[in-house]
């Protein structure tokens, strides 16, 4: 009914404050700052702004990784960190009239002006720079491996993609719907939360069709391979603070490797944690958001409606779950004083138009968190034909005196416009149930009334009642109001 429905659940975000310390603290980004730090005439780098050759034991030492035997590649990562985030400044020599130019170097470097914004910036500045960060290692994560590069470029400089069998694109767009998935899971409700979620539930939410009942071999031979692409990738992407990953058990490989089927891996059951267990991590969160806003997704985030009016708020929460409507809802009216924001919602809440009952359902809600200061702004309203029922409902649960009975046809207009709403939010098929089957018991005559409202809706929802309504005579007296109302229009 209602347009425009976000396809993503809103995210809780912590606040940047606390989410720019935990980048700080991200180990990659910690050693690129180091070798920032480090870096001045006498560091040598290559044509690519990469640290020669010779320079890498040094590096590694630097970062206390000289006795691991991945230490030099763990610090040219981090070195192309600190440059393609700007917290190392390339120079080149050649522009410099350097005589270094002809010893086969690309020139020297030195620390780079974003290299004081970690220290003195804002918290969106050192946000911007770990996205920069991230933007890197996910480079790195959908790289291939490669023990011979130089093999692989051609006369004309390019690498040969066809010879690595290698589709830079494809695996890109692998990994980001891997993040996706992994994003959706984290926001939903009755998703892990904030707990990990198995490899091969999340490799096979990539590669089993939906429809697919049993998998065949060769489909869970798929959800092998990716399995072990996902490790290597999870692996690259935690020391960024992305995900918070557990990996899979290397005896699995072991036994996968003495079967003779290296990409088959043995499932056991009973331990699924063996197999990788994986969580996007607070700051993750922001980063694969920031990512999916980049692409133009609408990735809503609990909090940024807060200064939005109130007609953007009653839309934006329209189908949000209810614990984070009633979050954003309670951040709206934290920066306003309780009549005017009653008056701003209860003029939102008009209108005639199909999302109409469910922001006046919305605004109902919302309206239950003002105190009771909105009173004189709720009676305003008392003799309003849209707003009138809603109003008179947060007098009474508030125990206020004097409240005008509603005359009858805004009792019915009210039974209309709140099943229509619960009809657009699509929730729990038996609530709706029982509130129909309700609101049926309570009023004599109720369809012979009800075909009559002058509701937009009044036609969709008798025919809703006619499908839902538990008592056999009373769904076919509602089929029959339908066709009245339509017959009426």
């Amino acid at each position: 009914m209602a347009p425009d429905r976000p396809t993503l659940p809103p995210v809780r975000l912590r606040a940047d404050a606390e989410l720019a310390r935990d980048a700080l603290a991200a180990p990659l980004l910690t050693r690129a700052v180091r070798l920032a730090r480090w870096a001045g005439p006498d560091t040598r780098v290559g044509a690519g702004g990469e640290l020669v050759d010779e320079q890498l034991p040094v590096a590694a030492e630097l970062l206390g990784l000289a006795d691991d035997e991945d230490g030099e590649a763990y610090a040219s990562e981090a070195w192309r960190v600190a440059v393609d985030t700007g917290l190392v400044e390339v120079e080149d020599p050649a522009e410099e009239g350097s005589a270094d130019s002809a010893d086969g170097d690309a020139g020297t470097a030195r620390p780079g002006a974003n290299l004081a914004l970690l220290t003195g910036g804002s918290p969106h500045d050192v946000l911007s720079i770990w996205l920069d960060a991230l933007e890197t290692a996910f480079a790195d994560a959908t790289a291939p491996y490669v023990d011979d590069l130089e093999a692989l470029v051609g006369e004309d400089g390019t690498i040969d993609f066809e010879a690595l069998d290698w589709d830079p694109e494809g695996e890109a767009d692998f990994l980001e719907g891997v993040l996706g998935n992994l994003y959706l899971l984290t926001v939903s409700e009755g998703g892990p939360g904030e707990g990990p979620v198995p490899l091969p539930a999340l490799a096979a939410s990539m590669v089993v069709p939906d429809d697919m009942g049993e998998p065949t071999d060769d489909v869970l031979e798929q959800v092998s391979d990716a399995m072990m692409r996902l490790d290597e990738q999870f692996r690259i992407l935690e020391p960024i603070g992305l995900v918070a990953y557990a990996p899979v058990d290397e005896a699995l490989m072991v036994e996968a490797g003495a079967e003779g089927a290296a990409s088959e891996v043995p499932f056991d059951e009973e331990d699924v944690s063996r197999y990788g267990m994986v969580r996007l991590t607070p700051l993750g969160l922001y980063g694969v958001r920031a990512r999916m806003l980049e692409a133009g997704l609408v990735v809503p985030a609990v909090g940024e409606l807060a200064d939005k009016g109130a007609e953007v708020l009653l839309d934006g929460i329209a189908h949000y779950p209810q614990e984070a409507a009633r979050a954003e809802t309670t951040g709206w009216l934290a920066g306003r004083e309780a009549p005017a924001a009653a008056r701003e919602l209860l003029d939102a809440a008009r209108g005639s138009d199909p999302g109409a009952p469910l922001r006046r359902l919305h605004a109902q809600q919302a309206l239950s968190l003002v105190g009771p200061d909105a009173e004189p702004a709720v009676r305003e309203v008392l003799d309003d034909r849209e707003l009138g029922g809603l109003a008179r409902v947060w007098l009474a649960e508030r125990g206020a005196a004097d409240i005008p009975a509603p005359p009858e046809s805004m009792i019915f207009w009210l039974a209309v416009d709140t099943i229509a709403a619960h009809l657009d939010a699509e929730g729990d098929p038996e609530e709706l149930q029982d509130l129909i089957q309700g609101l049926t018991a309570g009023h004599g005559g109720f369809f012979e009334a009800a075909w009559r409202v002058d509701h937009p809706a009044t036609a969709d929802v008798l025919d809703a009642m006619g499908r839902l309504h538990p008592d056999k005579p009373s769904a076919k007296e509602a089929r029959k109001a339908a066709f009245k109302a339509r017959s009426r229009a």
